[in-house]
């Protein structure tokens, strides 16, 4: 009989690779039917036989004594997953003659499918209306949660089927499904730690409204129980509420990850991975290229605490991504691009009892320990952090004074206030990009030094040893500082205040 092509999808990453699925039967004077699955299938691929199987003959669509030839193409990539048991089922009584092929052809199909027929949902809903939308398809057809995922993005029909038979109905032109919508969209407030609750630390406060409003990396330094993980949580309340196209790509990335919220997200992710977690829970990789915690904190807060007792290997591959806000993850069978673009937090303590510089408790380390335990952290990624600030302990009134009234102070709001103006400026300036990735051109355009501030940098570099990364560094620092304050250019207050903002280690 005549091949039959149906389109479908996988997952890759955080993104969906279109797959088309060809069928072909060869009838055969045999009582049961061979499937041969072609075009690098895994597992999970290679048992959708009996799914399939199984589910045509359910519904009255089983086919006769013969061979069954699916092949996935392109045939050189591989295949995983379980959202191609739909189209590989539609093929499949297309090739068998139970349906016209040619009423496949302008939708794109994914789901898993039960035995009896039934639709489960899939991960990597948004992808795939992204991969259809791309390929030129007017439709998705999905079961009912994929679908209402897929349906956050503008632009491609989506119809949503909970069984088999339904989407045989669809194509066939006997009932049409109904069109998914997506949920209702509404942004609640901004979760986390009010900043009102960290008692004192305004040197840590304004360093946090300064990467706020410029997306740079930043170290809290200081030792225990001063308030750095509470300063860390509250610092989602200073940033700006993501845009839909940001909130379409976290989605994307949680979606991939299997952590679908429901709709698109309302709120940027905060991740604070244990010290403990391995390579690939960090950066993303493994057998199935998962992504790891700085893709799911694509667009958020990646929260690093006590960061030197994370292992070297996992901080030095931060080093690519704190730059380019992407990770290539390549290894023997696969290649592949996974974003994250996160805003870093780390915090540390200044030495391994925690008491080194303390005003109040004296520390019991050794000067050769707590070099040893700050050379933990390399000079090239200290040298990608903007911001490292320490932390002091609060005074006693600090502590026992009078506690801010209301969900948010007029502080606090005052902070968030300026670094979403901050952002504002700059978005008008320079496009969606923050302060923090701006180029060696962008900088000699919009954050030139010149007179007194060329001077205090000229001796920075001589006195502090500073490396050309780190005199970029404290130029978009100072772009930052003059964006809070409303300044169109940068002078010398402003790259004297970047300097000391990155004073510790």
């Amino acid at each position: 009989m005549k091949a039959v092509r149906v389109h479908g999808a996988c997952l890759a990453g955080v993104a969906a690779q279109l797959v088309t699925v060809e069928a072909r039967f060869e009838p055969a004077d045999r009582q049961q039917t061979e499937v041969l699955i072609t075009g690098l299938p895994d597992a999970v691929v290679r048992e959708s036989r009996g799914r399939v199987l199984s589910a045509l003959k359910e519904n009255g669509l089983g086919l006769l004594g013969g061979r069954l030839h699916l092949n996935l193409a392109p045939a050189a990539r591989r295949k995983s997953g379980e959202t191609l048991d739909l189209p590989m089922a539609l093929c499949a009584a297309a090739a068998t003659g139970h349906l016209d092929g040619r009423a496949l052809s302008t939708a794109l199909f994914v789901g898993e499918l039960g035995i009896d027929g039934r639709l489960h949902g899939v991960p990597g809903g948004l992808a795939a209306a992204t991969a259809a939308r791309e390929a030129g398809l007017p439709s998705l057809v999905a079961p009912t949660a994929t679908a209402c995922e897929a349906a956050c993005l503008p632009g491609i029909e989506v119809c949503a089927a909970e069984h088999l038979a339904q989407v045989v109905a669809h194509v066939s032109g006997r009932r049409t499904l109904a069109a998914c919508h997506a949920p209702a969209d509404e942004l609640p407030p901004v979760a986390g730690t009010s900043l009102d609750e960290v008692r004192g630390q305004p040197t840590a406060k304004r360093a946090l409204t300064v990467a706020a409003a410029g997306g740079h990396p930043i170290l809290l330094l200081g030792p225990p129980g001063v308030g750095k993980t509470m300063l860390a949580r509250s610092m989602l309340r200073l940033l700006p509420p993501p845009d839909l196209e940001e909130r379409i790509e976290i989605t994307r990335c949680l979606s991939a990850a299997g952590r679908w919220p429901g709709g698109l997200v309302r709120s940027r992710p905060f991740r604070a991975p244990h010290h403990t977690t391995s390579y690939a829970g960090l950066i993303g990789g493994g057998q199935q290229a998962t992504p790891g915690e700085i893709t799911l904190a694509h667009g958020g807060l990646l929260f690093l605490d006590e960061l030197p007792e994370f292992r070297r290997e996992v901080l030095e591959a931060l080093r690519e991504p704190l730059e380019s806000g992407s990770v290539l993850l390549a290894r023997a069978r696969w290649r592949m691009e996974l974003p994250a673009r996160f805003l870093l937090v780390a915090a540390m303590n200044p030495c391994p009892c925690g008491h080194h510089g303390h005003p109040r408790v004296p520390c019991a380390c050794s000067a050769a320990a707590v070099a040893r335990y700050r050379a933990r952290l390399s000079r090239p990624l200290l040298d990608r952090i903007d911001l490292r600030v320490s932390v002091t302990p609060p005074s006693f009134e600090e502590l026992i004074g009078p506690a801010p009234t209301g969900s948010a102070s007029q502080a606090e709001e005052h902070l968030a206030r300026g670094a979403r103006a901050a952002r504002e400026r700059a978005r008008a300036r320079q496009g969606a990009r923050t302060n923090a990735r701006l180029g060696t051109t962008d900088l000699e355009r919009w954050a030139p030094a010149r007179g007194e501030g060329l001077e205090l940098l000229r001796e920075a570099v001589e006195v502090r040893g500073l490396s050309a990364r780190a005199v970029q560094s404290l130029r978009r620092v100072a772009r930052t500082v003059a964006d809070l304050e409303g300044s169109e250019g940068i002078g010398r207050a402003h790259l004297a205040e970047a300097l000391a903002l990155r004073g510790a280690p």
